[in-house]
């Protein structure tokens, strides 16, 4: 079997809800980036490129149900140039890439453009349609942003509770407290603002041009607050429960966002096509499920898997990139698999950099790449937690590892 490769990855900035990139499309978003990767390969002929998938969460607004076909074709690309969408929520983008990667091991691709995108802003409103033609009672309307929607009575209650209500429970399991949520998300706010300072995020993060005359260029994440401390955290009112036995506030959840991202994924033949040496090998995947109010803890038996299926431990992995849904299941995952905390996010996580759904996953696995590349390490770890009740993870090694 061949091997599957990253060979680059970029994202946009990612913008808050209803901020800088609200006025964007998600399919303009997803556009950018695939131009983005086209143009750091100048040498690329795009009919080399075998196929593209794309991560979506929502698909019901302007994602126009296969954004990866609308991306490559607002993009220029051939309109030969085939295109499909996945959906796993959280991890879509983390499982275009482990599809890719399959499509690649085994011989059915060379080349293969992949990437994820988010407009939590424009997310729509759904009606649900009727029974009959013209009905006589009120209808509701369902906001496609987040979270469950048209739920079918027949699931357990249980099941589907809030996010926010769920990651409750799940402390509530794991013993976490208010206090190890507050301290947690304000050094992911701390570790992000350091890594944009020193430049980490330079090579990852495409600026994204205005969407009119009097419009200003966007090119730094819009949720990173550098001056949050655990004390300041601390005063924020919880949201999803009240009194004492509340903990999750917006302060330490991750924020909703706009974004997008893409990469190369390729075997060792597309070094040729791309004129680029791979950033880190594809070493291991692992999905996993458990009940849906526990989705948070999902990655746990996930990243177990992959590092079993890349023939190692947890002794081996030098850096760690883990979707901060919320400060309360990452504390968690880091728990159970028994890590050393700091080798966690360290250029920053979800709870400051935000988490636009479909494109968080490639955020976690283009982040990872760059920081083994950095430092020199050999095996990292990318995860993310999906709703009702899945875990993602993928391995990487950096082949020209020097430690």
């Amino acid at each position: 079997m061949q091997q599957a490769f990253v060979y680059d990855a970029v994202r946009t900035p990612f913008g808050k809800i209803g901020g800088a990139l609200a006025g964007h499309r998600p399919d303009d978003l997803a556009a950018h980036v695939v131009r983005a990767l086209v143009d750091r390969a100048p040498g690329l002929d795009p009919e080399s490129i075998d196929e593209v998938v794309f991560g979506n969460a929502n698909g019901a607004g302007e994602e126009n149900r296969n954004v990866a076909r609308m991306a490559t074709l607002l993009a220029g690309l051939p309109t030969s140039l085939p295109g499909t969408t996945v959906n796993r929520l959280c991890g879509s983008s983390l499982d275009a890439a482990m599809m890719a990667s399959r499509q690649i091991e085994v011989g059915e691709a060379d080349l293969m453009l992949i990437g994820g995108v988010e407009s939590m802003s424009r997310a729509p409103w759904v009606l649900p349609k009727t029974d009959r033609p013209f009905p006589m009672s009120n209808l509701e309307l369902a906001n496609t942003t987040l979270g469950w929607r048209l739920v079918n009575p027949e699931m357990p209650p249980e099941w589907t509770v809030s996010l926010g209500e769920a990651t409750e429970q799940l402390r509530e399991k794991h013993g976490i407290t208010r206090e190890d949520q507050d301290v947690f998300s304000a050094r992911s706010h701390r570790l992000a603002a350091r890594a944009w300072e020193e430049g980490k995020y330079g090579d990852l993060v495409v600026p994204v041009p205005p969407n009119s005359p009097k419009g200003a260029e966007f090119a730094r994440d819009e949720t990173v607050r550098p001056d949050s401390t655990a004390e300041t955290l601390g005063g924020l009112r919880t949201v999803f429960r009240s009194g004492e036995n509340a903990t999750v506030t917006a302060g330490n959840a991750s924020p909703m966002n706009d974004g997008a991202s893409a990469a190369w994924l390729g075997s060792e033949r597309a070094a040729g096509l791309l004129g680029a040496e791979p950033l880190a090998r594809i070493a291991g995947r692992g999905a996993a499920a458990n009940e849906p109010q526990y989705f948070g803890e999902a990655p746990v038996e996930a990243a177990n898997l992959a590092l079993r299926r890349a023939g190692i431990g947890w002794s081996d992995v030098a850096a760690v990139e883990l979707n901060e849904a919320f400060a309360a299941q990452s504390l968690a995952c880091v728990r159970q698999w028994g890590i050393d905390g700091d080798i966690v996010n360290a250029w920053g996580g979800a709870i400051a950099i935000g988490h636009p759904l479909g494109a968080s996953g490639l955020r976690v696995l283009g982040t990872l790449a760059r920081r083994l590349r950095e430092s020199g390490d050999r095996y990292g770890v990318a995860s993310l937690c999906i709703g009702v009740g899945q875990g993602l993870a993928v391995v990487l090694e950096n082949t020209d590892a020097t430690r």
